[in-house]
């Protein structure tokens, strides 16, 4: 008995030993599964942000390992198709989904809303790109980009030959104005208004012969996107105003544009494999990298820099002091639409997937997002005023003219204004650029310059423009939820006060404590004499 009670005590203490061994070897592998879930739940949500990054980074070796191989022009060609593939389809979507989401926006807020709304990212888009261009001024005069750049022609450098012909500044704003109203809506899907210059031979008055410029009216190729923005607002509205008869075609537009944002989804699948080959191919096409970079460093440093000070300061600080919530939490939800724009080049292109992540990822309201961000992405170029004002101080400082005070102020005015027409493709900026440079009366035969390195620039320049899109749409949303709130806020104390107004009348007027107390009684004693009681 007495070694059957030792076995027995043996048991026990190796039991007791072996339980907190056990229990916690059994934690840590369901610390360990949770850890390996979570992982997986991330990688799950965020499939499409990594895979993105993943392309990029993979699109950058793919072009370093073929550039060695001395492809021909057709190879680049066939290398960039897949790329080319994935702009061709976000182009295609941009029609539709601007329309639709425009009218279907309008047509969902009410007069006074849309007024508001309208005025605030008004005011918003016109503050940061004047922001933007006098920050592109500081700098350009402290960096002092042109500065000893004056031998920069040599034909390592590659500069295109082509140089967009310049146009007269009035010219420049009448095209803006007359493309705000097409005479054709079909045309102008596809085609776009622009002036252009014919010479003839005239007679003066002293009999002499002189040749005259005579502004001639012509449609070049490029979606007329201001003058489709300002039809679909005013059709949204005037549906709005219909009521019930313009529910139905209301609907038709909801339903239109849910049915864009589902091909979006789809087509969002695609952009890592569009993009590693966009950039593979840009790597490959490129001539002599070092040269260029040293030759024209300081400008591309002081753009870049423009972009980066704008872009990561001051608007997530304008976010900041609006709605007191963290603008970079924000940011990190449209990874995806930034890594597009820097790929893409386009703030066009990058609209479907930007609409499409900062509701899902930021959940901001449709109605807003939906409205702002097609106009924004028209009208709010940050990055294309800060491009556009440093060059224009590099073609200066190349010169060797030194800008006046007036000059200057006609370069924050133009680049304000002209930021608002420039189209939203790769190299749209560089054609407005020869607007400021006519108004304050510099050559511009430099801008083949700013040809020759604008694939760096703008592809920095595209994502600070989709960046300032999405954090007006999110401070225009924060605003929205405030004024919501303030109304529920006011309609409960309207409320309370009525309660409370009735008990105190039903205690002091002894009519009200009459009635109440016939009814009392009619109510228990025949409901159906209440009435005629009454």
């Amino acid at each position: 008995p007495g070694s059957m009670e030792a076995a027995d005590e043996e048991k026990a203490g190796n039991g007791h030993t072996e339980g907190p061994v056990a229990a916690a070897a059994a934690e840590r592998d369901g610390g360990g599964g949770r850890r390996l879930r979570g992982c997986r739940g991330f990688l799950r949500r965020n499939a499409l942000v990594v895979l993105t990054v993943s392309g990029v980074v993979a699109g950058v070796a793919l072009g370093a390992a073929v550039r060695g191989a001395a492809l021909s022009p057709a190879q680049v060609a066939y290398l960039a198709f897949p790329g080319e593939l994935l702009l061709r389809m976000l182009r295609m979507i941009i029609l539709p989904l601007v329309v639709c989401s425009l009218v279907s926006g309008a047509a969902s807020l009410d007069t006074r809303s849309l007024g508001r709304l309208g005025g605030i990212a008004l005011a918003y888009f016109l503050g940061t790109t004047l922001l933007a261009s006098g920050l592109a001024v500081a700098l350009g005069f402290i960096v002092r980009p042109g500065a000893g750049a004056s031998a920069l022609n040599t034909p390592g450098l590659g500069l295109p030959a082509a140089v967009p012909a310049s146009k007269e500044t009035v010219d420049s704003f009448l095209d803006l104005v007359r493309n705000l109203f097409p005479a054709n809506l079909v045309a102008a899907a596809f085609q776009t208004y622009a002036t252009e210059y014919k010479m003839l031979l005239r007679n003066t008055t002293s009999g002499n012969l002189t040749w005259e410029k005579v502004p001639v009216g012509t449609e070049i190729e490029g979606m007329n996107i201001l003058g489709l923005v300002l039809f679909a607002l005013v059709l949204g509205v005037a549906l709005k105003k219909l009521g019930h008869e313009g529910e139905d075609l209301i609907r038709f537009f909801n339903s239109f544009n849910e049915a864009t944002m589902v091909l979006v989804s789809w087509i969002m699948w695609y952009v890592p494999i569009g993009i590693m080959f966009l950039v593979g191919s840009k790597i490959v096409e490129m001539e002599d990298i070092v040269l260029l970079v040293t030759s024209l460093g300081k400008y591309i440093f002081a753009s870049i820099l423009g972009h980066f000070i704008h872009g990561g300061i001051i608007l997530p600080l304008i976010y900041f002091a609006t709605t007191r919530q963290n603008p970079y939490r924000f940011l990190l939800g449209l990874i995806t639409p930034l890594t597009t724009a820097f790929a893409t080049c386009s703030s066009s292109a990058t609209l479907p997937t930007m609409i499409k992540c900062i509701e899902e990822n930021n959940g901001v309201d449709k109605r807003i997002s939906r409205f702002i961000l097609p106009i924004g992405a028209t009208v709010n170029m940050d990055g294309a005023a800060i491009f556009q004002c440093m060059a224009a101080v590099f073609i200066a400082q190349l010169n060797n003219v030194d800008l006046n005070p007036g000059q200057i102020f006609t370069i924050l005015v133009t680049a304000t204004a002209s930021s608002v027409g420039a189209a939203g493709i790769p190299a749209g900026g560089v054609l407005t650029i020869a607007i400021i440079l006519e108004a304050i009366g510099l050559p511009t035969n430099d801008l083949s310059l700013i040809l020759a390195v604008d694939w760096i620039v703008d592809r920095t320049t595209t994502v600070v423009n989709v960046e300032g899109d999405a954090l007006g749409a999110g401070i225009l949303n924060y605003l929205n939820e405030k004024e919501k709130k303030e109304k529920e806020q006011e309609l409960k104390e309207v409320n309370v006060e009525a309660v409370a107004n009735s008990k105190s009348e039903g205690e002091t007027s002894p009519l009200v404590t009459h009635k109440n107390q016939v009814s009392n009684t009619t109510s228990t004693a025949d409901p159906e004499s209440k009435e005629s009681v009454l």
